[in-house]
């Protein structure tokens, strides 16, 4: 097993993982929480275990192969960034006391944390435009051992990114639960979540209309 396989696979893997996005600004929030941030974090990583490893043993190839599949996900995904976007905007725009927020964290119990951290992870477009079709063209091109080694490398890398990001947010969270902080991380998710529908959609338009 090559270790240099591993590491560009860690590398790659966490240039993907690491860029904010709906299911980034969701472990994020659940740490600042505390409310079973950890179990977000693990359902992100063994999402990513399955799609990644989906992808470098011939998944990726299948779905960019299929322009009509690779165009629905597409689409389904600018759908869900809007709608993510949107419930960042609003959160941002509505007043809010620590006391309200103390109670909303303590009304949403592990069942819905982990509906919403599957939601954002498999309803997320840069899990197949990425994860699956990028991460899985490059460690295509890996053979035997080596495969193997590109794909543990992604995986730790994932792994590694989502439990720091989960007990950094919740030793931070004091800090970033402020008012004035929460609301500009909502504000910053909205317009990245707007951002990235507008970039997924322009392709569209060049792929179809222009």
């Amino acid at each position: 097993m090559s270790i240099w396989a591993l590491l560009q696979g860690f590398g790659l893997g966490a240039s993907l993982i690491i860029p904010i996005g709906a299911q980034n600004a969701y472990v994020l929030n659940q740490g600042i929480k505390r409310n079973h941030h950890l179990t977000t974090a693990t359902i992100c990583s063994v999402c990513d275990v399955i799609f990644i490893s989906l992808g470098i043993f011939g998944g990726g190839a299948l779905l960019s192969s299929n322009e009509t599949l690779l165009t629905s996900v597409t689409v389904g995904g600018i759908l869900f960034l809007l709608f993510y976007g949107s419930l960042s905007l609003r959160s941002a725009l509505k007043p809010q006391n620590t006391e309200e927020q103390t109670q909303q964290v303590t009304a949403r119990g592990r069942r819905a944390v982990i509906l919403g951290a599957l939601a954002v992870t498999v309803l997320n477009p840069h899990l197949y435009l990425d994860t699956v079709v990028i991460l899985g063209s490059i460690g295509g091109q890996f053979e035997g051992s080596d495969r193997v080694a590109f794909a543990i490398g992604t995986i730790f890398a994932s792994f590694a990114w989502f439990y720091t990001l989960s007990i950094g947010a919740a030793k931070l969270g004091p800090t970033l639960s402020k008012p004035k902080v929460k609301r500009g991380i909502d504000l910053a998710v909205a317009a990245m979540m707007l951002f990235i529908a507008t970039h997924l959609a322009n392709g569209l338009w060049i792929q179809y209309v222009a």
